[in-house]
């Protein structure tokens, strides 16, 4: 099996990580592995590993390096802290940001979370919001049998939200 990085040698190092149930590996000969800090474990992150693989031949050859605009920071500064400069960063490098931080996580897409509670109170509130606009339409219709279990069921939820705060 040969190198990732060089694609000449033959691999004597593999790595393996799961993430979300998939599984990425890398494959490195010796001269790589050393290169790319795997028996240094204080200088070795798997993610700037995969991160880097074409980037750094890349940066090797005297390809474009991207530089932030606001800081300075380049592609190389990041692979080698694994951390970016500020947040102009996530901007400038977008591209390669987008593809490790859906190999790592669900989503490239913060949506945080919230306490039970209030989860139930916001399932709540957009519930009657719904039923408040199919409402308006109901009476806008004549479609007064509709309306008043619209009524009814707001409400109920009304009182369900106002005893859950």
């Amino acid at each position: 099996m040969l190198c990732d990085v060089c694609k000449c040698n033959d691999a004597t190092v593999f790595l393996t990580q799961i993430l979300e149930g998939k599984m990425q590996k890398v494959n490195l000969c010796d001269a790589c592995s050393k290169e790319k800090g795997v028996q240094d474990p204080t200088g070795f992150a798997l993610a700037d590993l995969l991160l880097g693989i074409g980037a750094a031949e890349e940066i090797e050859k005297g390809g474009t390096t991207q530089k932030c605009p606001v800081c300075g920071f380049t592609q190389a500064d990041f692979k080698k802290t694994g951390r970016l400069g500020c947040s102009a960063c996530y901007v400038t490098f977008a591209d390669g940001l987008n593809n490790l931080l859906k190999a790592m996580h669900k989503g490239t897409e913060h949506v945080g979370k919230l306490p039970e509670r209030a989860q139930r109170a916001m399932e709540l509130s957009d519930r009657v919001r719904t039923l408040t606009k199919n409402l308006e339409k109901a009476v806008a219709e004549e479609n007064y049998e509709t309306a008043a279990s619209l009524r009814d069921e707001i409400k109920q939820l009304e009182h369900e939200l106002a005893n859950s705060t």
